[in-house]
């Protein structure tokens, strides 16, 4: 179970990938990882140009002149980069469970603001709401996306949580 916020080290790692695919400044990773999320999640300047700044004293990037903009920064990977990023692939594994408790998570507490008594938030005309409609909304959405991203039709599963780990060979405690 994780205790706050995304995965560490997951902007890092975008970077990098972004990086192997093109040379690209700081704004450009940040519309990019914006697109990936589906506009739901942008980091921050403050994020992104101090990991550039950062990979470049370690020697995984470099700055690259381009005549047509020689305002903006470009970042290119150089081949430590590269091997940085085969290192980051290897153990982003581990990264699958802190999404998925992330992505619970959150789910967990919208429904709580939605359903528990002790939780009184008032509704407001033209925003979202805490309630049992647009928590099936999001539902929807995530089978949408299921659905688009692996091509099939969504099917239920009607495993346990603690079977659904035990088929898959995961101890529920790690």
């Amino acid at each position: 179970m994780r205790k706050s916020g995304p995965p560490k080290g997951v902007i890092a790692y975008l970077v990098l990938e972004l990086l192997e695919e093109k040379p690209r400044y700081g704004y450009e990773i940040l519309k990019e990882i914006r697109d990936i999320s589906g506009g739901h999640w942008e980091p921050s300047y403050g994020s992104v140009y101090p990991i550039l700044y950062k990979f470049e004293e370690k020697g995984w990037t470099e700055r690259i002149e381009r005549e047509d903009e020689p305002d903006r920064k470009y970042f290119e990977l150089t081949d430590d980069g590269h091997e940085e990023l085969g290192e980051r692939r290897a153990s982003g594994a581990e990264k699958a469970r802190d999404f998925g408790d992330v992505i619970l998570g959150f789910f967990h507490v919208y429904a709580a603001f939605s359903t528990d008594e002790r939780f009184e938030i008032p509704e407001q005309d033209g925003e979202w709401q805490f309630n049992e409609e647009f928590s099936a909304w999001i539902v929807e959405q995530v089978v949408r996306h299921h659905e688009h991203y692996f091509d099939t039709d969504f099917e239920r599963i009607e495993q346990t949580p603690e079977e659904f780990y035990e088929r898959h060979g995961i101890d529920e405690e790690s």
